[in-house]
């Protein structure tokens, strides 16, 4: 006999997601300082401290925009329905989980950028989380529909794709391959060029 699953309300999950993610996203800058003996006596120094920090702030742009994205696709997805099974909510923490980590993977390559492990590191987290969250698009098609699930998986395949040339691209030059995040700006020129399925 198998056992029927129990439902939770949406709106439960969903300030538990809004508050992970805020606090992931504001987690995200606080790695970006200039260092504690930096005393610059003349313009051109203070300009130079602050070029210093270009890595880590490109990190903080580049993880932002990613988070920024994964919670808009979920957001959209609370409007459409009440309440969800437990093993979409069981899903949906082991995403959370994996997006409380991009904090600490972007300090990582902020500090670390110029060692390929520290990418990788990035890129693994990335990866894992968007196959959580390729997951939860496969578990909420029924409610949210083929067309925006397709967007979805769309979407998270960039960011998968992605993350693995810039795993590559870390073996050849590593300061420069968390550039190849940016690209992420061109997803939405990927779903035009898909057929939208038929119903």
């Amino acid at each position: 006999m198998q056992q029927k699953s129990r439902l939770i309300e949406k709106l439960r999950l969903d300030a538990l997601t809004d508050g992970v993610f805020a606090v992931a996203m504001t987690l995200l800058v606080i790695d970006i300082k200039l260092p504690e003996n930096f005393h610059p006596a003349t313009a051109d120094e203070f300009l130079h401290g602050l070029a210093e920090l270009q890595t880590q702030f490109l990190v903080y742009v580049i993880s932002f925009i990613v988070l920024g994205l994964r919670w808009m696709s979920l957001a959209k997805l609370s409007r459409l329905h009440e309440t969800v099974e437990d093993r979409y909510v069981h899903w949906s923490l082991l995403h959370l989980l994996l997006v409380t980590c991009v904090p600490f993977v972007t300090i990582v390559v902020g500090r670390y950028g110029a060692f390929a492990p520290a990418i990788w590191l990035y890129c693994a987290t990335t990866i894992l989380a968007a196959l959580v969250a390729l997951r939860l698009a496969t578990l909420a098609e029924l409610h949210i529909g083929t067309e925006d699930a397709l967007d979805r998986r769309i979407g998270l395949t960039v960011i998968i794709v992605l993350s693995l040339m810039v795993a590559a691209f870390s073996f050849v030059q590593p300061k420069l391959a968390m550039w190849i995040y940016l690209l992420n700006v061109f997803a939405p020129a990927v779903r035009r060029w898909i057929p939208a399925p038929r119903q």
